[in-house]
């Protein structure tokens, strides 16, 4: 029988406003799409400078996925989180203010920075304020939360467009990021034990045994081994972001210019495809936590869940060469993404198994794979179609990748803790005589 809590707890106030974070981060950063065919005019941009543009987030972001798990696991999500929210804000406002492609660069340059820590640091969070049965689901819901940011942004700026201009929608949208910022830095602490709202059954459920004790020595992070460690997650997600990001930037443009649509058209096609996803990134994670409960086998729950996803999309995706038929297309991309999205929950939820000491880092080590597809992706997919003038040929490279990625899944191994966590039984001491 399922029971309904009658108050909204502490741990579930922070994972809502993990969520928001989540949605409003990737407005941010996918909301150029969107723009993109409007500022491409403007500016007189070709697709290749286009795609350099959808890249230029990616640098940085790769850098500090590293970079900020391991500021998360030093000073905590709340920092981390306020001074990240308040870079990615402004580098959301001030793409409002852009006068060519240099600017426009730097633009997206300052919101991969801000935006680059985002994940790892909210693994962080999570690491401490959800039970260990409901990570799958923690992160299925708030990477669905993320496609749902996917799915309304593309007619949300269009509305925005519409009234505002680009340029003012980039300033709403920037100043909607301050005011989430302000208030998790007032509600989240980083201890649950230090939160007012935190209950004893909150505690218990979150395996916090004594209200009292102080908090745990944070052990310096062993990089050496942690990155071999993490090496088989990195390139398994790196084949993930790969089709991720091509949907990301370029799926608008795929419609206006492939098929011929007007923005708001290919607006509502896109934001079809992205719905899509919110029900995998929920499904995966319920799924992946579903089958923890009744094997207690991490590598089912987490490796069969992901490679099933990628083999997924990797058939919808080869649909997608056999027929021109709007619709269709339509479908088979929404599919596709379904799919993909069904990888997200067990795959964020392999750096808390494999290493609950350092989550942030070891999320940060696994998303700069796809961080990095986030360079080499948009770029390649403008480049083929300004050399072919094909829309679909792009997608071959993702099919390829997917099926590798779905072997690499066998590789990364939930099950075995990372060795180099310190023996938590403290060392004994021999009395004075």
């Amino acid at each position: 029988m399922i029971t309904i809590p009658r108050r909204v707890t502490a741990p579930g106030m922070v994972l809502f406003l993990l969520c928001l974070m989540y949605f409003i981060t990737y407005v941010d950063r996918v909301n150029v799409g969107t723009a993109g065919p409007a500022i491409k005019g403007e500016l007189g941009l070709t697709n290749t400078q286009l795609g350099l543009v959808f890249s230029a987030f990616a640098y940085p972001y790769a850098v500090f996925q590293i970079v900020g798990g391991a500021m998360a696991d030093k000073w905590g999500a709340r920092r981390t989180l306020f001074i990240c929210g308040l870079i990615w804000a402004a580098a959301t406002i001030s793409t409002g203010f852009v006068g060519g492609v240099v600017s426009l660069f730097l633009a997206r340059f300052a919101l991969g920075f801000g935006e680059g820590a985002t994940f790892p640091t909210a693994t962080r969070a999570m690491q401490s304020w959800v039970a260990k049965d409901q990570r799958g689901f923690a992160q299925g819901i708030t990477h669905s939360f993320a496609r749902f940011g996917n799915a309304i942004t593309p007619p949300l700026v269009v509305v925005l467009m519409g009234f505002v201009g680009w340029r003012g929608a980039f300033v709403i949208l920037g100043l909607v990021s301050f005011v989430w910022v302000v208030v998790w830095f007032a509600y989240y602490r980083d201890d649950p034990r230090t939160h007012k709202g935190v209950t004893d059954a909150d505690l218990a459920r979150l395996a916090i045994r004594d209200r009292a004790a102080p908090p745990a020595v944070k052990p310096p992070v062993p990089w050496r081994r942690l990155v071999v460690r993490m090496a088989p997650v990195m390139l398994t997600y790196f084949c993930y972001g790969w089709s991720l990001w091509l949907y990301l930037n370029w799926l608008p443009s795929f419609f206006k210019d492939g098929y011929g649509l007007d923005i708001k058209n290919s607006a509502l096609f896109a934001s079809g495809v992205f719905f899509a996803g919110v029900i995998g990134d929920t499904l995966g994670g319920l799924a992946s936590d579903r089958i923890l409960r009744r094997t207690g086998d991490l590598q089912k729950a987490r490796r069969n869940v992901i490679a099933f996803g990628m083999l997924g999309a990797a058939a919808c995706l080869a649909g997608v060469f056999f027929t021109k038929e709007l619709t269709l297309v339509a479908l088979l991309l929404s599919g596709g993404f379904f799919f993909l999205e069904l990888v997200i929950g067990p795959i964020w939820s392999v750096p808390m198994d494999i290493a609950p000491l350092y989550a942030g880092t070891a999320s940060g080590l696994m998303n700069f794979g796809s961080a990095f597809a986030a360079i080499v992706s948009p770029l390649t997919f403008g480049f083929i179609v300004d050399v072919t003038g094909n829309w679909i040929l792009p997608f071959a490279g993702s099919i390829g990748l997917l099926i590798l990625g779905a072997g690499l899944a066998f590789t990364m191994h939930p099950e075995r803790p990372f060795l180099d966590a310190p023996d938590p039984t403290p060392p004994r001491t021999v009395p004075a005589e």
